[in-house]
């Protein structure tokens, strides 16, 4: 049985298309069937021998294996191929920081090697399914891995958000917006926020207001099950509404938002599974050392 894989690459950056031509060439001579994005193929100058698909639900049918070469913007869309069909995703990193990718750039021949081999685990990661009401009809539905944001429309005015939380109402907000996240999303949107900084293994589901004027403006951390409701004050201005920075919608006074635990994960592959810790203390350059040494 042939084994495939989907690599989905970030053409803009010349270091990703060199190193997804290397990743190409490297499954291809292992018997993998690489599939590419077709409007990517173009672009990354690629062995004959790959297979151009669309973009869709079918680009990653059926595939052991979802490889997104470049920064956290190239994960998330890569991961809008992979969820649908449950298939593991894996980050390359390309970028100086980053939390969703698994392998760095420097490790790219190991990387590739695990996946051969299959030497990884697949973790599973709570994902945010979001609709948005008017009038009684729905106006948008999507999901999101990180974050759903409902923002101001208007930078000169104050956005007025009613939040409710298990159906029961919580605290109406002048703001600049409030972020649901997950524990995934904790150190993007959220933590620039003032967010907590939740570990990834834990199942729980995320409030930030943004900029509230408000005596009790705390970021929130609840139960999975819980469910928001952010309904935009009718006589405010129009809000938008912005699932992981890259599907947005107009929501006028009045629309309501609702936002829950997703039905589907995203599945993430864990090549040489880390501590949360060393990957925070990597990421944030934190220091750990002082004069009396390091702390171990």
């Amino acid at each position: 049985m042939t084994r495939s894989a989907l690599l989905v690459t970030h053409t803009g950056r010349r270091q990703s298309t060199q190193h997804a031509r290397t990743v190409a060439r490297d499954l291809l001579a292992a018997g993998f069937e690489v599939r590419v994005i077709a409007e990517e193929v173009a672009d990354l100058d690629l062995p004959p021998e790959v297979t151009p698909v669309e973009i869709g639900q079918a680009a990653a049918e059926g595939v052991e294996i979802v490889l997104a070469m470049g920064g956290d913007g190239t994960f998330l869309r890569a991961a809008e191929l992979a969820r649908p069909v449950k298939a593991p995703l894996l980050g390359i990193n390309l970028g100086k920081v980053g939390f969703l990718a698994e392998a760095e750039i420097d490790h790219l021949d190991q990387a590739v090697k695990d996946v051969v081999d299959g030497s990884y685990k697949v973790d599973e990661r709570l994902t945010l399914d979001v609709r948005a009401e008017y009038g009684g009809r729905v106006i948008a539905e999507s999901w999101a891995l990180n974050e759903v944001s409902v923002e101001k429309g208007q930078r000169t005015q104050m956005l007025e958000l009613l939040v409710d939380v298990d159906g029961r109402p919580l605290a109406r907000y002048g703001c600049d917006g409030v972020v649901c996240a997950t524990p995934t999303g904790s150190t993007a949107y959220a933590f620039s926020a003032g967010g907590p900084v939740v570990w990834p293994e834990v199942e729980a589901l995320l409030l930030v207001p943004i900029s509230a004027h408000a005596l009790f403006s705390k970021p929130l951390v609840t139960a999975p099950t819980s469910s928001f409701a952010l309904t935009v004050d009718p006589y405010t201005s129009f809000a938008v509404l912005c699932c992981d920075g890259r599907r947005t919608w107009d929501l006028p006074p009045g629309a309501k938002v609702t936002v829950e635990r997703g039905q589907l994960p995203v599945r993430l592959v864990r090549l040489q599974p880390r501590p949360f810790t060393d990957v925070l203390v990597a990421k944030f350059a934190l220091p750990v050392e002082g004069w009396r040494g390091s702390k171990r």
